[in-house]
């Protein structure tokens, strides 16, 4: 049994075959509608949800299978130890997708599940957002050798899930993250990344992007934390020291890389509203591909 918990789980065979088997799955969908035929997918959510709660659902449903969403507050889970929630839930599906806050409740609940876990994003990794990054990538470039993605914004957990995947793929990743989120980061992992040569810091988005054939950005501020009066303080501090990392045409200077973002996106923001409808962005494609990467990742976790 594997979970997908980080990305750091999958090797680069692996990861190529989930990507390919999804592109397979995006061209013939008619092909895998029995291929969850009578299975369970239980899905917990601890956080807002759009992207995960639909492509799983969808995902589950067109394969035969079936999908049931909990809100973790809502159910036992948030006031029992996980443990036991875990060893009850897991005799009632076959996989578990949960969406948490924080990554050693993801840990805890692996640990006790006696099937598949997969992490839907938490305070440290979003690991399916990754599959789904490097889906759209593949699909855009054709292959993952000679590229360069540079990714601007906070390090944060899309961040690490990137990271983890570049470095077993082979890709180059220019980091332009002048802060980041502490329960985000990964020690081993960057120390493994930057030893790896393929990842490397960039002060600089207009001089990253003349390298770049991928430029990708993410929300300054968590979910959780968007309109929460407490954080307003942190919220304008990152505003003002981001601001000049936004991705816009001023800092594009001149260069035409595809545009990505995992959504949901801030306009004014991290990104000016005209790049988000531009033709040189694959945002919509990238979001789309979630479902079918995912499709493919349950396909693999389930095999026999």
């Amino acid at each position: 049994m594997q979970h997908l918990l980080s990305l750091k789980e999958l090797d680069k065979p692996a990861l190529l075959s989930i990507i390919q088997k999804g592109l397979e799955i995006k061209k013939h969908p008619e092909s895998f509608y029995h291929a969850c035929e009578r299975k369970g997918l239980l899905m917990l959510f601890q956080k807002t949800s759009t992207r995960t709660s639909l492509s799983f659902q969808s995902g589950m449903n067109q394969m035969g299978g079936y999908a049931v969403p909990m809100d973790w507050d809502s159910s036992n889970f948030s006031i029992s130890p996980i443990q036991y929630e875990a060893r009850y839930a897991s005799r009632n599906c076959d996989v578990i997708m949960a969406r948490l806050k924080h990554h050693s409740d993801l840990l805890e609940l692996a640990k006790y599940s006696t099937v598949p876990v997969i992490n839907g994003c938490c305070d440290k990794y979003h690991p399916c957002q990754a599959l789904a990054d490097f889906m759209t990538i593949y699909e855009t470039a054709g292959t993952f050798s000679g590229i360069t993605v540079t990714y601007v914004g906070i390090h944060n957990n899309v961040a690490n899930s990137l990271v983890a995947g570049c470095v077993s793929l082979g890709i180059k990743l220019l980091l332009v993250t002048p802060i980041v989120n502490s329960p985000a980061w990964d020690d081993e992992l960057m120390q493994l990344a930057y030893q790896s040569g393929l990842v490397e810091n960039a002060h600089e988005l207009s001089q990253a992007v003349s390298r770049s054939d991928f430029v990708y950005t993410d929300t300054w501020i968590d979910m959780e934390f968007f309109r929460d009066p407490r954080y307003e303080t942190e919220r304008n501090r990152r505003i003002e020291q981001m601001l000049p990392y936004q991705l816009n045409r001023k800092n594009l200077n001149g260069y035409s890389p595809y545009i990505m973002h995992d959504m949901p996106i801030h306009p004014g923001f991290e990104i000016e509203e005209e790049l988000v409808e531009s033709e040189r962005s694959i945002i919509y494609r990238q979001a789309e591909n979630r479902m079918h990467v995912q499709k493919s990742l349950l396909l693999h976790l389930l095999q026999p």
